[in-house]
């Protein structure tokens, strides 16, 4: 049981870091349209979708260890 959540914790670590290097590259794609007076882009709002997926990623993984935490004082 424990493998099993230490490998969930790993892939949500790994998927965490995945949606903020994609967000972070979107907003500078969006950074540039916007320098040049362009409307909300298609980058603006991937940007805002990636940055949301990683605050999802982060409770994920940060709930898991808390579920590991809790299975270790149990024993």
């Amino acid at each position: 049981m424990n493998t099993f959540l230490v490998i969930l914790l790993v892939a949500a670590m790994i998927a965490t870091v995945v949606a903020l290097v994609r967000g972070i590259v979107s907003f500078l794609q969006s950074a540039t349209a916007e320098a040049r007076g362009e409307g909300p882009t298609a980058a603006q709002l991937k940007s805002n979708r990636m940055m949301q997926m990683r605050i999802f990623y982060q409770t994920l993984a940060v709930l898991i260890v808390v579920v590991i935490l809790f299975a270790a004082g149990r024993n």
